[in-house]
């Protein structure tokens, strides 16, 4: 940071980035811990399995424009500045929401019911394409070398702070009103709150500080491009496609998908599900910061092996034992052990692939890499999770998920330790 922004100001600015990708992602993961409510009004379909999976193949669908997002924001956030770009993306959700929000009924209007909500679910994933490099590439420079790592987890710190806001409303949907009226209209109350806040938060972003490693680049530096990406950093591209791949398919498993395997296979109500989740997201969110500063003390790939590793030997196991769990209790000790795993991951996931890029070029190198991970194994996560339990297999997914992950701790090896390397200057 220039001399002129002391500590304050840089914590303001961090927080201001940091405030809005919370409402981004809120607005992102609505669509996921809604689905069991608008599924049946929007998408109906024979049976509850065959609902979800109808959700869950647009919201899959909506992954497919995060490469084009992280490719087209990307390029306009290295150009342009990395706080026009969060203010693109966080303008695009608000227009997503509130389609979702004023969706007809497919009893109203058929087949134009699901292709509003496709459309809408095109512009999120347009915006959180751009979202994510903007963010993470923002809150990397912002910070100073030696607390790099700590600042950097407030991203995923606000992510899920995101879907912790969306369950939190869908609770108070639930206490306030019945399960009929909660499905017939009471969802589009959470999507109507999404756009609001996130008009709020576009007036926020436009007001935030630029950070020094763009602002002291060279007028005449190189222009960003894919092409040039490709020619200049092909090693560290498929790299971070490849470790964005595992862990974004980890965090989709464990979070989004694992409310509905819990009222799905295990046989728990919505509500004590919904219970189950927030209270371990609770407890995921608060350790991002601690994973953080460990990263800071000990360096990068220490955490990135614990996730790695880790979440080889855990997955089938836990997924194996939620199948039959009965009390609730039991099913948040057994999700939060994942969680605690993948959190050495999360909490820098944006830092290592920023720390990997020179300025000009940094925000695409960390956007569409993730992006391309992300849209064929995140955002495919539960339609392959209902694919399995539909053709009667369930325990495959289990097993699935483990090989990606194994596919991103190769990444891991590879990776050099960028707490020594990185290419982010003070």
């Amino acid at each position: 940071m220039p001399e002129s922004v002391g500590h304050g100001g840089r914590i303001r600015a961090i927080v201001g980035g940091s405030a809005g990708n919370l409402v981004e992602w809120f607005d992102w993961y609505a669509y996921s811990v809604l689905t069991v409510y608008f599924a049946p009004v929007l998408l109906p379909g024979q049976s509850k399995t065959a609902e979800l999976l109808s959700a869950a193949l647009i919201f899959a669908v909506g992954f497919l424009m995060r490469p084009i997002g992280a490719w087209a924001m990307g390029i306009y956030s290295d150009r342009h500045g990395r706080k026009s770009g969060l203010a693109l993306s966080v303008g695009l959700m608000a227009g997503g929401s509130l389609l979702i929000a004023a969706a007809p009924t497919y009893a109203v209007a058929g087949w134009i019911a699901p292709a509003v909500l496709l459309i809408a679910r095109l512009l999120q994933g347009l915006s959180v394409g751009g979202e994510y490099g903007a963010s993470a590439t923002y809150l990397s420079e912002m910070a100073i070398k030696e607390r790099r790592a700590f600042w950097a987890s407030f991203q995923y710190f606000t992510l899920i702070g995101g879907q912790l806001l969306a369950l939190a409303v869908v609770l108070i949907l639930q206490m306030a009103m019945s399960e009929d009226a909660l499905q017939a209209w009471g969802w589009r109350v959470a999507f109507g709150v999404g756009a609001v806040l996130a008009l709020g938060v576009y007036w926020l972003r436009t007001r935030l500080a630029e950070t020094q490693a763009f602002e002291a680049q060279d007028k005449d530096r190189p222009k960003s491009s894919l092409l040039k990406l490709w020619r200049d950093h092909p090693r560290e591209f498929l790299i971070v496609a490849a470790i964005s791949a595992g862990g974004s398919m980890a965090f989709y498993a464990y979070t989004t998908y694992m409310q509905k395997y819990l009222v799905n296979t295990s046989g728990f109500s919505r509500p004590d599900a919904t219970w189950v989740m927030t209270v371990a997201l609770v407890a995921f969110m608060a350790i991002q910061p601690l994973w953080g500063t460990a990263a800071d003390r000990w360096g990068r790939k220490p955490m990135l092996y614990l996730f790695g590793f880790g979440g080889m030997l855990v997955s089938v196991p836990v997924f194996t034992a939620l199948s039959t769990a009965t009390d609730p209790l039991a099913a948040l000790g057994l999700v939060l052990i994942p969680l605690t795993i993948l959190g050495a991951y999360t909490s820098i996931s944006g830092l290592i692939k920023a720390e990997l890029f020179p300025a000009h070029i940094r925000t695409l190198g960390v956007a569409l890499p993730y992006a391309l991970g992300n849209a064929l194994f995140g955002g495919t996560a539960e339609y392959a999770a209902l694919w399995f339990k539909q053709a009667g297999a369930e325990s495959g997914f289990y097993w699935y998920l483990t090989v990606v992950i194994g596919m991103a701790t190769v990444g891991f090896l590879m990776l050099p330790e960028t707490k020594r390397t990185s290419l982010i200057t003070d």
